[in-house]
């Protein structure tokens, strides 16, 4: 079975963090299997992680040495793989593919959190009066756990993570086929050149969002949220409202936008609505010297990182939209429930948030393959280092006792100049003159993606661009009896050229 990631994507680190990932040299059954059974039980919910054979291990968990493995023992390696994995108790098979790196052949072993830990394996697999250990994963390291981590991993088997449960309501023909090619083909999985021709099922089951025996098999909410046109049908208000208040709280204008669908479509959906309607650029210049001054009221990567964490920590059994208010002089990300508990309210004021626990460990896991959020705990770094460097006031974020809410607040750089100014007028624009500027854009965003991809199929101007086809198909229509945008030749060998 192919893996939903690729190779490259694990070696370059940016998006697996280098914790949930082991590197091998060879094949080492017994520290092996060991390693396979930690990341399983995934105690912090981190989502499983990997282990990669013929890569020595570096410093701090990093890759060393690609020495590969050579091509006359990989089936061996797999045989005794699959016969030592058979020692885990209850039943649990990773996933397993051969795959190609600079020349060399890896063995790569996907071992996703399952689904009904504990996992126990034998301390000595060739003795079969061995005690049986529940390995975890601590850091980069496979240890025994204490008694408090045991008792841990027991409450955890009565509490799979909602993200990763079946949902029973819903059927497989609920998963979208298009949106996983598209989202295979935009991570560089290898899955991605055998989606077509594979069995649906199959294919789902390869990237662990389907689940059950083959007479029942039921997609995991994981997979309606990034696969299903509709999550909200499953997981009421799974949206994100933005509310735009003009003139404060107490004024007469209220914008209010709505964005549904996948969830990683309404993130982006979202922060290109920011973008385009509340972050505002400001140049000043100075008598003394000849360079103006740049920045922007929000930084983007503040907005986007605080609204994908929104995203990534969302409790999705909860019927509560994320709310993003647009205030003059701020901008406030509330979402439900609030932090961990361990989380503490001091470290929240000093901006330190180490959860010892992930609510989410599948939605974290797809976000940060679609680069829409980083590793752990590094969120408000992030956003302190955007506002830092644009200049912006420090942010704030907020919890309750009760944990019912968490709430971000990030506030505007010099909320009183032109940049806020610019933004009240932008708001004050009719629905109809909102309307029509949006479609503008949209329209000259096609013709200038068109004008640099002349052999572009409309399919790909629609994924690449996030229009809906019917929408697309209207504005190219449009745009032909504009006399904006020709075709010369055939259907699948033709050009687009664009006028003016």
């Amino acid at each position: 079975m192919a893996l939903p990631t690729s190779i490259k994507t694990l070696f370059g680190g940016g998006i697996v963090e280098w914790a949930r990932i082991e590197f091998k040299a060879t094949w080492d059954s017994q520290a092996s299997l060991k390693t396979i059974c930690a990341f399983a039980n995934d105690i912090d919910n981190w989502g499983g992680g990997y282990l990669v054979i013929g890569v020595s291990s570096g410093k701090d968990g990093m890759p060393g040495d690609f020495v590969g493995v050579p091509n006359e023992k990989i089936d061996a390696y797999l045989k005794d793989m699959l016969n030592k994995c058979k020692l885990i108790r209850p039943a649990y098979n990773p996933i397993t593919e051969v795959a190609e790196y600079e020349g060399k052949r890896f063995i790569v072993v996907w071992a996703p959190g399952g689904s009904m830990r504990p996992y126990t394996s034998p301390k000595t697999p060739g003795n079969k009066a061995s005690e049986r250990i529940a390995w975890i994963r601590k850091m980069a390291s496979t240890i025994e756990p204490s008694e408090e981590e045991k008792r841990d991993l027991y409450t955890l088997a009565n509490n799979v993570p909602f993200d990763d449960r079946i949902n029973h309501s819903a059927e497989v023909a609920d998963l979208s086929l298009p949106l996983i090619e598209s989202y295979l083909k935009e991570v560089g999985s290898s899955l991605y050149e055998r989606a077509g021709s594979m069995n649906f099922v199959e294919l789902c089951r390869s990237m662990s969002i389907v689940d059950g025996p083959d007479e029942y098999v039921k997609p995991k909410n994981v997979g309606l949220l990034f696969f299903s046109l509709t999550p909200e049908k499953w997981m009421p208000y799974t949206q994100i409202d933005i509310v735009e208040f003009p003139d404060g709280e107490g004024g007469d204008i209220i914008r209010e936008h709505t964005f549904r669908g996948p969830i990683h479509q309404q993130l982006r959906d979202a922060l290109q609505y920011l973008e385009n309607n509340v972050m505002v650029e400001v140049v000043l210049k100075h008598s003394d010297v000849a360079e103006s001054s740049r920045f922007h009221n929000y930084p983007y990567a503040a907005l986007e990182e605080a609204l994908s964490n929104a995203v990534y920590h969302k409790g999705y059994d909860s019927r509560e939209p994320i709310e993003v208010r647009v205030l003059p002089d701020r901008i406030e990300i509330l979402s439900h429930p609030g932090a961990d508990r361990s989380v503490t309210m001091e470290g929240l004021r000093e901006f330190r948030a180490v959860s010892r626990r992930y609510r989410n460990r599948r939605v974290g896991e797809f976000l940060k393959e679609l680069r829409l959020t980083e590793g752990r705990n590094t969120g408000f770094q992030k956003i302190l280092r955007a506002l830092q460097e644009n200049g912006s006031p420090y942010p704030k974020f907020e919890t309750d006792e009760e944990r019912i809410y968490f709430l971000t607040t990030l506030y505007a750089r010099d909320a009183s100049d032109g940049a806020a100014k610019r933004w009240h007028a932008r708001t004050r624009e009719s629905a109809s003159e909102q309307r029509a500027r949006a479609i503008e854009e949209r329209r000259n965003s096609i013709l200038d993606f068109l004008s640099k991809n002349p052999s572009a199929r409309l399919q790909d101007v629609s994924e690449a661009l996030g229009i809906a086809r019917g929408t697309l198909d209207r504005d190219v229509h449009i745009l032909k009896e504009m006399k904006l945008l020709s075709r010369e030749g055939g259907r699948l060998t033709g050009t687009w050229h664009v006028s003016g």
